[in-house]
Parts: structure tokens; C-alpha cells; sequence
């Protein structure tokens, strides 16, 4: 595996083209999200958090290879160091250590930021991130049999989770 040479950096409004084209190639392949177009930028500025927008940059331009970025889990404030994680890798810098570079750079901002627990949502045929986010400490909770619709198919969902050791 090739380990890309890269730095990091915020989502903002001036890369979310990029941004957004990543996420639009991981709904695609019909194993990322139930969702089936990837938001405008001001959907996804009212969505996820404000706090630890990351994307991964090639090292020596402004290209996006990747991004990462915090979706609130519950309003109450028992629930306030608890998100779920959302991380998309552009087709072609997969298996070149971008999403491992992403995954290690949030967890450390995530923890920074005051979150204890971070989750995530992923299909079961989704082994690239499984593996990802198990190499990461997340532990399978469980697999919610026939969670939601797509495509008029019901699909199941593993919820996974990492507690960080700060807390």
C-alpha cells in the first residue's frame, strides 16, 4: 500500500466541490449511505457539527483526497461529547492510507474538541470501512436487521462505536 504524502485541513465553503464530488463517488457506490445525492454546501453546514470538518489534502496542492466531519448524535446535553462519524475517500486515492490518515487526525480533534464517544453507521457489504474503524479501536454493537429502505430494498446497518480513553 502507497501512503500518500498529506496534510490537513478544514472543509470549507471555498473546497466543498471537491468535497462533495468524494461524497457523491461514495453514495454511488450504493454501499456508503442511504442517501442518493450528496448535500449542497448549506445543507451540510446545517447537518454536521461545526467542530472537526477535516479533509486530507495532497501534500504540495489544494486537492481533496478525502474528508471527515462530525454529525450530532441528540440535542441533550447528556449527549453532547457523542457523535457520529461520516468519512469518504475520492476514488482514486483509495487504498493509499487516506482514510487511516483522516480516522487518526479526527479522533485526535474529536477528543480535543470534548467528544467521548464517537459512532458509526455502516453497511455490512461496506468492508473497507469495517476494517478501517476496527483498526481504529471501534467495537461492533450490533447489526440493525432491516434499518432503512433504498432503492425499495430494506438494508441492514452495523452500528459501531469507540469510546475514547481521555475521559
Amino acid at each position: 500500500m502507497k501512503t500518500e504524502k498529506i496534510r490537513l485541513s478544514e472543509i470549507s465553503k471555498e473546497n466543498y466541490d471537491q468535497v462533495r464530488k468524494i461524497y457523491q463517488q461514495g453514495i454511488d457506490t450504493g454501499n456508503a449511505s442511504f442517501q442518493t445525492v450528496a448535500l449542497d454546501f448549506k445543507s451540510f453546514d446545517t447537518k454536521y457539527l461545526a467542530a472537526c470538518r477535516l479533509t486530507a489534502l495532497e501534500e504540495d496542492t489544494d486537492k481533496v483526497l478525502g474528508w471527515a466531519a462530525l454529525l450530532p448524535v441528540s440535542t441533550m446535553d447528556s449527549y453532547r461529547g457523542v457523535a457520529e462519524l461520516s468519512l469518504y475517500v475520492a476514488e482514486e486515492a483509495r487504498g493509499r492510507g487516506v482514510g487511516k490518515f483522516l480516522m487518526e487526525q479526527l479522533i485526535e480533534a474529536s477528543e480535543k474538541a470534548g467528544f467521548w464517544t464517537l459512532q458509526s453507521l455502516i453497511f455490512p457489504e461496506n468492508e473497507g470501512s469495517l476494517a478501517l474503524h476496527h483498526a481504529f479501536g471501534f467495537k461492533t454493537l450490533c447489526i440493525h436487521e432491516l434499518l432503512g429502505e433504498m432503492n425499495g430494498v430494506f438494508r441492514d446497518v452495523a452500528r459501531l462505536e469507540r469510546r475514547s480513553s481521555k475521559f
